[in-house]
């Protein structure tokens, strides 16, 4: 599970979903969000409030979405980086010293 504090970031979310969600209720958004089998599972909580019960402890979503429609910077997982792309720079290296 992650939480997202950045507005810019939470809007462009929205924005890409199609969902016209209005952030303008909250003093400081929080997008928490879940990745689980390319299905995004969401909800938006108050920063303060997510501060006094913590991360570990939100229980239930507000929607789900398809991950496909996702930014990158929410699917992107450092844990999952593929090296398999070095492959690519060690072939090209090889013919610039021909």
């Amino acid at each position: 599970m992650k939480a997202e504090r950045d507005r810019k970031r939470i809007k462009e979310f929205f924005e890409l979903i199609g969902n016209p969600y209005s952030l303008r209720k909250y003093t400081s958004p929080v997008l928490v969000y879940d990745i689980l089998d390319d299905e995004v599972r969401y909800s938006v909580w108050e920063e303060d409030m997510l501060d006094r019960f913590g991360l570990e402890n939100v229980d239930g979503w507000d929607k789900k979405e398809n991950a496909l429609f996702c930014p990158d910077w929410m699917l992107d997982d450092e844990d999952d980086y593929d090296d398999d792309d070095d492959d690519f720079d060690d072939d090209y290296d090889d013919e610039e010293d021909d």
